[in-house]
């Protein structure tokens, strides 16, 4: 399971929080503008937006789990298992692969306005990228610089949602989670006030009172609201050190420790890595859970014209800085 956000100080900012039991060799990986990018069903892309983000590199392919390209547009891909339903081909229709989806939005598209407009003619296509790689059951958050959307592939078809809340969590669909906040409205940053009775003399006895009925659990459902509630409560300082290091903390508030979300056979989900990218200047910056240090990769200190890829394998060791 995962959990991705938005989020703006001075600058833009996009990333998310991969849950998962196993790491598939994920990379921060830069695809410069005339990388090939080959299309099963469409038309191939021989130059388009540069990208980074992370991503497995299998057959010199990047499957990205998250990407921002040079104009800032943002997407990742988050589990939705059960609910993610791909489509025989359509010959009405751009017919694009799963694991193609974010490179081919990102690879041509500015904005979230321009992503839409392909999204009218999409069809997110039955096709595997191999045997062995499986159709990965997912939906994906697509964000810039100003608005968020959800895009579901379901056995109704296509859905496209305005996403105000710039959060995406795992199952159910994402319009019960919009529409769950509602339950959530009495919950505050604030110390709460007596409502209970005024007969009573009620006061809080202890900082944080305002909270009492935020979900703590690992479902989807309550980290969508914790989130959501983190980030519009989150009050940060607009330097990039502060608006990265807030960030992380968002982040942090929806992570999985290992072992407390149990898969059987001594296997457990866990935050992999967690990740945030600068939409305005492209720096991505990561964690991993064996590595709490925040790692920078800048995608303008790369040749964007060049065609082969640049990937940055994580540095998932613990990094201690000693002070005596």
């Amino acid at each position: 399971m995962c959990t991705a956000i938005s989020f703006e100080t001075k600058d833009h900012y996009f990333g998310r929080n991969l849950d998962l039991d196993v790491s598939y060799n994920e990379m921060v990986t830069i695809t410069p503008r005339n990388f090939h990018f080959y299309f099963r069903k469409a038309q191939d892309m021989m130059s388009h937006y540069a990208l980074i983000g992370m991503a497995a590199v299998i057959d010199h392919y990047p499957l990205y789990y998250d990407a921002t390209n040079e104009k800032g547009l943002s997407m990742a891909g988050l589990n939705f298992p059960g609910n993610a339903h791909f489509h025989r081909e359509d010959p009405d229709k751009d017919n694009i692969a799963p694991f193609e989806f974010i490179p081919w939005i990102l690879g041509q598209c500015e904005t979230v306005e321009e992503a839409k407009m392909l999204l009218s003619k999409l069809n997110l296509a039955d096709i595997p990228f191999s045997e062995q790689l499986p159709i990965a059951p997912l939906h994906w958050m697509i964000s810039d610089q100003q608005q968020s959307i959800v895009v579901e592939s379901v056995k109704e078809g296509l859905k496209v949602y305005d996403n105000p809340a710039g959060v995406l969590a795992n199952n159910p669909e994402f319009g019960y989670h919009l529409f769950n906040l509602n339950q959530y409205l009495s919950v505050t940053a604030s110390a709460p006030e007596n409502r209970f009775s005024k007969q009573l003399d009620l006061k809080p006895y202890s900082l944080g009172m305002g909270g009492i009925g935020l979900p703590g659990d690992l479902s989807s459902t309550s980290r969508f609201v914790r989130a959501t509630f983190a980030k519009f409560n989150s009050a940060s300082g607009s330097s990039e050190a502060d608006s990265v290091g807030q960030f992380f903390h968002i982040l942090n508030s929806v992570a999985q420790p290992k072992g407390l979300n149990a898969l059987g056979g001594g296997n457990f989900e866990y935050t992999l890595y967690s990740s945030c990218c600068n939409m305005d200047k492209g720096i991505y910056y990561y964690t991993t859970y064996d590595n709490s240090q925040i790692t920078a990769v800048d995608l303008h200190a790369e040749d964007l014209d060049s065609a082969q890829l640049v990937s940055y394998p994580l540095i998932s060791s613990q990094q201690f800085r000693f002070v005596n």
